[in-house]
């Protein structure tokens, strides 16, 4: 089946070498015919439409990737994250789940290192140094694991996972059946290292970055910003796919969002963005740099202002979860492995029950933490309220008091309580605020109450 598929992929991928735009339609006839049963009809309907204007954002963005990105880097896309992690990897995912009674991830996030070349104010991962790594064999292991349970997509985080660059290229070239990203401050990109990207073809960098110089300066360190474009220039010389990870707070909302910064990111290559709001995870965390109920609320309407006007594919960690019917941790969507080995349900909740080096994939599926997301999520019914931490605080205090989850916090272990302190307050002055965004966002009349 994967031999007949990689055929028809050199097929489809030789014929859109040349006036690609032009042949889209062609194809796109051709999987309706194909889809004999209809299941895929909305999407090929809704792609037809998005791809029907010269002018329109969507049909921008799709002529500028098939002109501008390495053929290789798209045929790889499209196999590992469209026919094997999404078609084939969820139908085995969806089995698993009925004859487990657990979840199932789309993807997994892995810590290969806590190491960091850099030290950005608030982030955890500064605070860890040089103390743990995921061996190459744990890597590889939960990988295999992960095929064999539908995943075919892998993010990498830290620490700085291009640390271990050369471990990385390997299980990239080893599974090319299936797809990688890392999250990267890019300082490590080198054009030897861009050759290797090009040549595995199946793993694509998410760069960390604050808005404008000022602003990732001010978190990151003088001169990083201009690291950060060099990086980017260089994966733009390879023609490679990249895109950039920002999280905003309350002294950079403003420089996110700006469309100065955003056209420049689009015109420096990037194909994606992905937005996170702050939250104080950590040792000493800095609760002064949470994002204001207005500056959220901001995000929200700028993500999908972004969507409808410029050639770029954005998502937003949190104020998407009216898309995704609330929180995706707890292997609903994905789940976190740190680099001691700790699986938990989320980058952002360090609590966990069980260590990968101690039990099976499916067995950290099937921990007490993980079932007790399944049976309590969605936490709130406003979608726009999805996490447990920053939203629901109440949620997780229980969660892991019932279930006997541990502090996987490296240096200082922080009671549950302790780190729910610090999100309480925003989340009671968000409440309102998401309330009434969520009832716009369904058609319902608001009314101010009065007295």
């Amino acid at each position: 089946m994967r031999r007949a598929r990689n055929t028809t992929l050199d097929l489809l991928f030789r014929y859109l070498s040349d006036k690609p735009m032009a042949k889209l339609p062609t194809i796109l006839s051709l999987a309706q015919q194909l889809d004999r049963g209809q299941i895929y009809a909305g999407q090929i309907k809704g792609l037809r439409e998005l791809l029907s204007d010269p002018q329109g954002v969507w049909y921008r963005f799709t002529e500028r990737l098939l002109e501008e990105v390495d053929p290789k880097c798209l045929r790889s896309l499209v196999e590992c994250l469209v026919f094997n992690a999404t078609l084939d990897g969820r139908a085995t995912a969806r089995e698993i789940e009925k004859k487990y009674d657990c979840n199932v991830p789309w993807a997994i996030l892995m810590d290969p290192t806590s190491a960091c070349n850099l030290s950005c104010t608030g982030c955890w991962a500064a605070q860890y140094g040089h103390k743990n790594s995921l061996s190459l064999d744990t890597l590889d292991s939960v990988i295999r694991q992960g095929k064999e349970l539908g995943i075919h997509f892998y993010i990498y985080s830290g620490g700085e996972p291009l640390v271990r660059k050369d471990d990385l290229i390997h299980l990239s070239e080893k599974h090319d059946d299936c797809y990688f990203m890392a999250f990267t401050n890019g300082t490590l990109v080198d054009d030897e290292f861009c050759k290797e990207l090009a040549r595995v073809g199946n793993f694509a960098l998410a760069f960390s970055i604050e808005g404008d110089e000022k602003a990732t300066d001010m978190r990151r360190g003088p001169g990083t910003y201009r690291r950060v474009v060099e990086a980017m220039e260089r994966m733009r010389a390879h023609n490679l796919l990249f895109g950039y990870s920002t999280c905003y707070h309350r002294y950079n909302t403003d420089s996110v969002g700006s469309d100065e910064f955003v056209d420049d990111m689009i015109e420096r290559g990037c194909r994606f963005v992905w937005n996170f709001t702050y939250i104080p995870v950590g040792k000493e965390a800095v609760t002064d740099l949470m994002a204001t109920p207005e500056q959220r609320a901001y995000m929200y309407h700028r993500v999908r202002e972004i969507r409808r006007t410029k050639p770029i594919f954005a998502l937003d960690f949190w104020n998407d979860g009216e898309y995704t019917a609330g929180c995706i941790a707890g292997g609903r969507c994905y789940l976190h492995i740190n680099a001691s080995g700790d699986v938990e349900p989320c980058a952002f909740i360090h609590y966990s029950n069980v260590n990968i080096h101690d039990v099976t994939l499916l067995e950290a599926l099937k921990s007490p933490l993980f079932m007790a997301y399944r049976r309590r999520q969605p936490f709130n019914q406003n979608h726009l309220r999805p996490c447990p931490l920053l939203d629901n605080p109440d949620a997780l205090v229980a969660m892991v008091r019932e279930t006997g989850a541990k502090s996987t916090e490296m240096l200082a272990p922080e009671d549950v309580e302790v780190l729910c302190g610090k999100t309480r307050p925003a989340a009671k002055k968000w409440a309102p605020t998401a309330d009434e965004l969520w009832a716009r966002s369904r058609g319902v009349r608001v009314e101010k109450a009065v007295g």
